[in-house]
């Protein structure tokens, strides 16, 4: 057989220009590493897209999907099928969704759509409006998802107002101008709680009440967002659930990236308690630990009453397709068996304090978020009192794409956009692997400090 053309002339690569693209091919993985074709092993700190919260290659994951095929591969949603149905089970028993239903999808964009869907018929208001974030946010790449999101990379392609869309500012407490008066000297956003999510709710309501909530469906937002940087005040989804149920308009968590695990709970409402449980919620990602595509809607048994006597006017050849369900199921098995959620937890914790340390000796970092588990974010800047980003975004700045580049020569995937770090490693990293790899990063941010005109720090910090 003839060796196959370089992929960069064959396939269209997505979110990069195709002349650019030039990426090194992968043939393997275990772990927290994955492996090249020119034998490089790469410890993966993004879990590619935010997705593989298991890492590479889990067995039991694996090991499911291959008993699965020899039984059964396919059956249409028309047709029962056990891993279907088991799946379904395991993730109402997971968000005390009890009462509710599950609709299966193939990823996070169709899941979101089918969440505005299944909004809209439940609430009798088969063209009412959603609100999401017009600035920050990220629900997929389809035509309504864009309208959906508020991502400089999906303006120009949807219009929001054709797909009854209306937005409102993100919660991006870190620039909220209100926010500036109580700052530290260090820069950090400090007590925006209460500012902030008040104020970015109160924002949402008023959109609500301009258009009149008989004319409102749904709320959409991230509960916490990903590549887009930002994490909303503890405050703010607990305000945004009461203010959607006041005004009897329901609530669309979109947990595709913070669910499983990646801030610090099953899902990433969680943290907040019954204060924080939305009427839908979406899930992709890290629902198969990305071994296999897969998403799903979860509503409450409020909205599946108001659906069950209906008919659902959907289908997707592929949903609930039993081998992704099987995979589904192995992983949030491996997930609970192996003690993910409170590792990466504890783990994220960890990564927190060391960012936070890095802080006080880099002047180019500007603010630190996240915490909650497994995920955190740098905001590079200039100058920490005006906060000037170190790139307008969403351009990448040159000094982080040296970083990148830097990174993979000694054996680190991380990912950056505009002026951001995002940290986001599977939850099955080795202790020793995520010192090793925030050490490495403390050091790689010594040029980027001088990129930015600040003086390299003159000591470092203990690995965490």
């Amino acid at each position: 057989m003839s060796e196959p053309r370089p992929e960069r002339d064959t396939v269209l690569h997505s979110w990069c220009v195709q002349d650019h693209w030039n990426a090194p091919t992968v043939v393997g993985g275990e772990g927290a590493h994955f492996f090249t074709a020119d034998g490089r092993s790469i410890l993966d700190f993004s879990s590619q897209s935010e997705c593989s919260n298991l890492g590479h290659q889990h067995p039991a994951v694996v090991a499911a999907i291959r008993e699965q095929a020899g039984r059964l591969c396919y059956i249409a949603n028309a047709w029962g099928a056990e891993p279907r149905a088991r799946l379904a089970e395991a993730l109402l028993e997971k968000s005390g969704f009890e009462g509710g239903r599950v609709y299966f999808t193939l990823g996070g964009a169709d899941a979101n759509e089918h969440a505005v869907k299944f909004a809209r018929q439940a609430a009798r208001k088969p063209r009412g409006l959603v609100v999401t974030r017009a600035d920050r946010s990220y629900h997929g790449a389809s035509y309504a998802t864009m309208a959906l999101s508020g991502d400089t990379r999906t303006r120009e392609m949807a219009d929001p107002a054709q797909f009854g869309v209306v937005h409102a500012p993100p919660p991006y407490a870190y620039r909220c101008a209100a926010n500036r008066a109580a700052d530290d000297a260090n820069g950090a956003a400090a007590g925006c709680d209460g500012r902030c999510a008040t104020g970015c709710v109160a924002h949402v309501e008023a959109v609500i009440a301009r258009h009149g909530a008989a004319q409102v469906a749904g709320v959409l937002m991230e509960t916490d967002s990903g590549t887009n940087g930002i994490v909303a005040p503890d405050a703010y989804w607990p305000a945004l659930r009461e203010v959607t149920r006041r005004h009897g308009v329901l609530l669309i968590a979109d947990e595709v990236m913070s669910g499983f695990g990646r801030c610090g709970e099953w899902f990433a409402w969680q943290r907040h308690g019954e204060a924080g449980r939305p009427d839908i919620m979406t899930l992709a990602k890290g629902l198969t630990g990305a071994h296999i595509p897969l998403g799903a809607v979860v509503v409450s048994r409020e909205v599946a009453a108001a659906l069950e006597h209906e008919m659902l006017f959907t289908g997707l050849t592929y949903c609930g397709h039993p081998l992704a369900c099987a995979a589904g199921l192995a992983a949030v098995d491996a997930y609970e068996r192996e003690d993910l959620i409170v590792r990466s937890r504890r783990l994220g914790a960890a990564m927190l304090d060391a960012l936070r340390t890095m802080q006080q000796r880099h002047p180019v970092i500007g603010d630190v978020r996240g915490g909650h588990g497994l995920f955190a974010v740098l905001e590079l800047v200039r100058d920490r009192e005006t906060r000037e980003p170190i790139a307008q975004w969403p351009a990448l700045a040159p000094s982080l794409a040296a970083l990148v580049k830097a990174g993979l020569d000694a054996g680190v995937s991380f990912a950056v956009r505009g002026n951001l770090v995002l940290l986001a490693p599977p939850l099955v990293i080795g202790e020793r692997d995520l010192a090793d790899a925030l050490t490495l990063l403390d050091r790689l941010l010594d040029d980027v400090d001088r990129a930015a005109g600040h003086a390299p720090p003159a000591s470092r910090s203990a690995a965490p």
